[in-house]
């Protein structure tokens, strides 16, 4: 008989995470589950190799539901512990990659930034599919992760983009699925085909501080005008018409413009 399907979860906020284990109960069912994340929280990281992590691996027990489900905790970036993953703890290429549920939205140009979207990246780079879920949440659980954050319409949706991704192959240059789920949404929310903003979402703070020698660390926070908002991008279906925001990404960051215009410009006198 041929194989389930392998489902690698993965995610940025660490192996202890609610989002994780919501992520987990949501594609039960659909295949075999392997769980592979951080030892701790990834935030920010993006698509990052950190110098300082191990990569030591350590089993951790994990029950869904009465069922035992493989996991273990690396230590290493998001993008480091996808590779680990797949190089030394997957039994067989996976068919898909799923990544969260995050706790807090990925939408905008600030999607590099994300480790969520990093480990996805990283995993579409190794030709697994990835499907990444993000949740809308206040500034402050994004770090301290909290078990307030209700994450069952996100999983709905997740269940519901891994079933599709499982059973059809995606369009070449569709390497990740982004999904940004409103904090308001319902199971019955519609859901949007977007592009990715060109505008960002957060906005960098600068640290208070008396003197640059202090140590200060960047903060941020959600700040944008509505008035500069592309009505087809991520962010405006997110904030404004407060829909399921999907956004197809590629691995591929080639500028659109004409090569020949870049051309002429690049070789006038």
């Amino acid at each position: 008989m041929p194989a389930m399907p392998l489902i690698l979860i993965t995610n940025d906020d660490g192996i202890n995470s609610p989002g994780l284990l919501a992520a987990v109960r949501a594609v039960r069912g659909l295949g075999d589950v392997l769980v592979v994340a951080p030892t701790r929280q990834w935030s920010g990281a993006g698509r990052s190799f950190a110098r300082e992590t191990t990569g030591a691996i350590a089993p951790r027990p994990l029950e869904v539901d009465g069922e035992p489900i493989p996991a273990f905790a690396v230590d290493g970036s998001p993008a480091q512990v996808v590779l680990h993953a797949l190089l030394e703890l997957a039994p067989r290429p996976p068919d898909l990659m799923v990544v969260g549920i995050n706790y807090g939205e990925n939408p905008g140009a600030d999607v590099t930034c994300s480790g969520t979207i990093g480990a996805a990246l990283q995993g579409a780079s190794c030709g697994v599919p990835a499907l990444a879920v993000s949740r809308q949440a206040p500034k402050e659980v994004h770090i301290n992760l909290s078990d307030k954050v209700d994450f069952t319409v996100a999983a709905h949706f997740t269940r519901f983009f891994a079933r599709r991704m499982l059973a059809v192959a995606l369009p070449f240059d569709v390497d990740v699925l982004k999904v940004d789920v409103p904090d308001c949404a319902t199971p019955e929310t519609p859901w949007r085909l977007t592009r990715q903003s060109r505008r960002t979402y957060f906005r960098p703070v600068p640290p208070r501080r008396n003197a640059l020698s202090q140590p200060g660390r960047m903060d941020y926070e959600a700040a944008w005008d509505v008035r500069d908002l592309e009505p087809d991008s991520d962010i405006y279906a997110l904030v404004v018409d407060r829909v399921v925001a999907v956004t197809p990404l590629s691995l591929d960051l080639t500028s659109r413009a004409d090569p020949a215009e870049v051309a002429r410009l690049l070789q006038s006198d």
